[in-house]
């Protein structure tokens, strides 16, 4: 299963416990985590096989803030469009 997102620091996907003696840790300033919703389409019959086992996500890298929290990719893109290329017939 995929969580929605985890530490980042000296590495991408930065090791680290979520919870401190059986309770979530609390957030706190100059913590630097992603959040990373997805989107994951399983095999259905409702579903065109074309589409069956796509997954996709779009994470964002974000730093906790005495105020809230900066998000550090607010300038990334966070949409795909797709052209197709006119037909010559």
């Amino acid at each position: 299963m995929h969580r929605t997102g985890h530490w980042l620091g000296l590495d991408v996907h930065d090791a680290g416990e979520y919870r401190s003696r059986g309770e979530w840790r609390r957030l706190e300033p100059g913590m630097t985590l992603t959040v990373e919703p997805g989107c994951y389409i399983r095999p259905a019959d409702d579903v065109p096989q074309k589409f069956w086992n796509i997954g996709v996500r779009i994470e964002d890298d974000e730093v906790v803030t005495p105020t809230g929290c900066e998000v550090l990719t607010s300038t990334a893109a966070k949409s795909v469009r797709i052209s197709r290329p006119s037909s010559p017939w």
